[in-house]
């Protein structure tokens, strides 16, 4: 199955391509006149309220365009601290952007839990049919930056499946089976069954 992923996030693109071509999909990027398109996102409503919002964009921004009839994919994920309550969760990138990863660090100085998990929802559809799929990682966040692999908070999250390596030190490939996003993507992959252009 073709599937255009509807992101401006080429790490996203490439992660999803990486797992959903082991099951025979093809993975690019939804650009419209040449651009990714661009969601309203209503975080304070959570992860899947998101996803929601997305997938139901993407499929009016295509309707009546070459696209229309293909599946669309979209993703949205976040990191969530057990210090805090749902927090950042779909505000993860807006506090990543606002503080950065030092500032989060200094917020968990005092000894507060360091117990996080790295969550995702990916939706695809082809305007008939939607396959949802969730994805969770659970991990711990260091206690300060280690590598430069990853995207987001990758240099200070070490999964609980790893080595004691935050996913910024993992080289590329090496985390591709535990990572949020692809529990999702490989869940998604199961889920696809029905064909489509």
């Amino acid at each position: 199955m073709r599937i255009l992923f509807a992101t401006s996030n080429l790490n996203k693109v490439e992660e999803a391509s990486a797992v959903l071509e082991l099951s025979g999909h093809r993975v690019e990027q939804l650009l419209v006149d040449g651009v990714p398109p661009d969601f309203e996102e209503p975080k304070e409503l959570g992860l899947e309220a998101v996803a929601e919002a997305k997938i139901d964009q993407a499929l009016k921004l295509i309707r009546g365009t070459e696209f229309e009839g293909f599946a669309i994919m979209v993703e949205d994920s976040g990191v969530f601290l057990d210090a805090f309550e749902n927090w950042p969760g779909a505000e993860s990138s807006d506090v990543e952007r606002e503080i950065g990863l030092e500032g989060l660090l200094g917020m968990l100085t005092d000894n507060r839990q360091r117990g996080a998990e790295y969550r995702a929802i990916a939706i695809v559809s082809d305007g008939v049919v939607k396959w949802s799929s969730t994805g969770v990682c659970r991990g711990r966040i260091s206690e300060k930056i280690r590598g430069d692999q990853g995207f987001g908070y990758d240099p200070i999250f070490i999964p609980d499946e790893g080595d004691g390596r935050t996913f910024g030190e993992w080289g590329e490939g090496k985390r591709s089976e535990i990572t949020h996003r692809a529990r999702a993507m490989n869940h998604l992959a199961d889920l696809l069954i029905s064909p489509s252009r």
